[in-house]
């Protein structure tokens, strides 16, 4: 058994033979920072300050030449091999928001896009509400032992009620009985919440979220809390999609700026052809060209793997703080993952 020691609070918590620092702290009640558990979005990285750790799980595909000559680890798939000492963010608010699994009705359901569909699950009779804070997510729990993980896309709400926005995957088990097969009544078992993307209240920075497809569903769970909160801090949206008709609560968006003055909304359309007269580009780079100076601000960003990698060094190139910037890469479940590691790391099962 080894010892890992977080410099900044000097919090200190032992980790298990085979165990992952994340692992570990999450059975200690210590929150640090993650999103995909599996070593590829690098939401979890941290400075090895004294020790040694291995990767035994998978590569820390997450990581950058950069960031490896610069001693960063991946806690998610970190397994210490001697006591640590490590410089980490810990996100102190979610360190009392329990983690359970309960059963969950499905009380409406409703295209939001030609392959978005929307779920509103309430808690099954005799089940407590899921306790969480906005930005996080929860796994749904298939037949088979496998997850499937979902940003809730609602802020929390008194009667349990949680809102999903579910993309149709083709060759998707889940996501094909969700679009085709998935009825009202229905129940669905799910685990939550997870995740550490989560709204930052002790800032008066001006906010920008940047959203890449369904990656608008934690991004609207937290510009909906601050809405709640009467904020007065400036707050940019981006939202990138490959067509117009991928923005598919465009007019929600469009109505936040209408209520309130301090609120941006931008849409970004990767495909000129599908743009419908609206900006077109990538959705980080029209960042960047309206914010070149990012110093100030706090940045959330939440969408595919892809636009969380290229925004990530771009906004921090642009001055950007590292520990301003929070993000969300959602796409995969764990099992497909696990393939795609395979095949980056040039292994492939047929």
């Amino acid at each position: 058994m080894f010892t890992v020691t977080l410099k900044s609070s000097g919090r200190q918590f032992p980790v298990n033979a085979g165990e992952t620092v994340l692992e570990a702290a999450q059975r200690a009640g210590v929150a640090l920072p993650y999103s995909c558990r599996s070593g590829v979005c690098g939401s979890c990285k941290a400075i090895l300050l004294r020790g040694r750790c291995e990767y035994p799980r998978h590569p820390p595909l997450g990581l950058d030449a950069h960031a490896l000559a610069h001693h960063a680890v991946l806690l998610c798939q970190a397994v210490p091999a001697s006591d640590l000492l490590l410089e980490a963010r810990e996100v102190a608010s979610v360190e009392d928001v329990a983690r359970r699994q309960i059963n969950m009705v499905v009380e409406h359901k409703w295209r939001l896009a030609r392959d978005v569909i929307g779920l509103h699950l309430l808690p099954d009779e005799g089940e407590p509400r899921l306790l969480r804070l906005p930005g996080q997510y929860l796994d749904v729990l298939l037949e088979d032992g496998k997850r499937r993980p979902y940003s809730i896309a609602n802020s929390p709400q008194a009667d349990g009620a949680i809102e999903l926005h579910v993309r149709h995957v083709n060759g998707g088990g889940f996501t094909s009985r969700v679009s085709d097969s998935l009825r009202v009544g229905d129940r669905l078992r799910v685990e939550g919440p997870l995740g550490t993307f989560v709204p930052r209240e002790d800032s008066e920075r001006p906010m920008i979220f940047m959203a890449g497809g369904t990656g608008f569903a934690p991004i609207k769970a937290i510009v909906e809390h601050f809405i709640a909160l009467g904020t007065r801090r400036s707050i940019d949206l981006y939202w990138g999609a490959r067509s117009a008709s991928d923005l598919y609560m465009r007019e929600l968006a469009e109505h936040w700026v209408r209520e309130l003055p301090h609120l941006q909304f931008h849409a970004v359309i990767s495909d000129p052809d599908q743009a419908a007269g609206l900006r077109t580009g990538l959705v980080h780079q029209a960042v960047l060209a309206d914010h070149p100076d990012l110093s100030g601000h706090d940045l959330y960003m939440s969408g595919p793997p892809p636009m969380v990698d290229a925004g990530h060094q771009g906004f921090l190139d642009a001055g950007l703080p590292e520990d301003h910037l929070y993000y969300d890469s959602f796409e995969y479940a764990p099992d497909v993952l696990a393939s795609i590691i395979a095949g980056r790391a040039g292994i492939h099962d047929r």
